[in-house]
């Protein structure tokens, strides 16, 4: 596993990432930083520890948002294929999981909880 320097609100981390997937890390990253900077400059909320969850929760809904609308379209494809049998059936689309989310969150725990700080 590769290991990568990241900032994350101005705060600097080191962090595992798969051969291949720095792109992918990279834009989780600055999804993540646009978010945790977003809360922080609407000025409700200082605490970073704050900031970092509801952060985590509005890019999680904003996941399972996706992943209900690709279900729906996708449903609404299969109802519109069984309609009309001479139509091919389409590959299952994409969607974010209950347990992709939840290993997300536990990647984002061990990474933040390392000096025993949040941030």
């Amino acid at each position: 596993m590769k290991q990568m320097e990241v900032t994350i609100l101005g705060q600097v981390y080191m962090l595992g990432c798969p051969e291949g997937g720095e792109q992918m890390l990279r834009t989780a990253v600055a999804a993540v930083d646009k978010e945790m900077t977003h809360i922080r400059d609407a000025g409700k909320v200082k605490a970073r520890e704050r900031v970092a969850v509801l952060a985590a929760l509005n890019l999680a809904y904003q996941l399972a948002e996706q992943a209900a609308q690709q279900a729906a379209q996708h449903s609404q494809h299969v109802a519109r294929t069984e309609t009309n049998p001479s139509r091919k059936p389409a590959a299952a689309a994409p969607a974010a999981t209950v347990q992709e989310l939840e290993a997300l969150l536990r990647r984002i725990d061990d990474a933040l909880s390392e000096d025993g700080q949040l941030l």
